[in-house]
């Protein structure tokens, strides 16, 4: 999926927080982000452009 860059896109990693295994990695609008509710044991950290483009596909 293409997506045009906008200010509002927010890319990110989540991680299980008592096995610190990386769960995925993904991106998306703040907006939408913000209304999201995770799961109590899993961390959301938000990542650059550029660090998630290093990310393997």
């Amino acid at each position: 999926m293409k997506i045009l860059p906008d200010k509002n896109i927010r890319y990110y990693i989540d991680i299980k927080a008592e096995t610190k295994k990386v769960l995925g990695w993904d991106f998306g609008n703040r907006f939408e982000l913000s209304k999201e509710d995770l799961p109590q044991n899993i961390i959301r950290i938000f990542i650059t452009k550029g660090q998630f483009n290093k990310l393997p596909k």
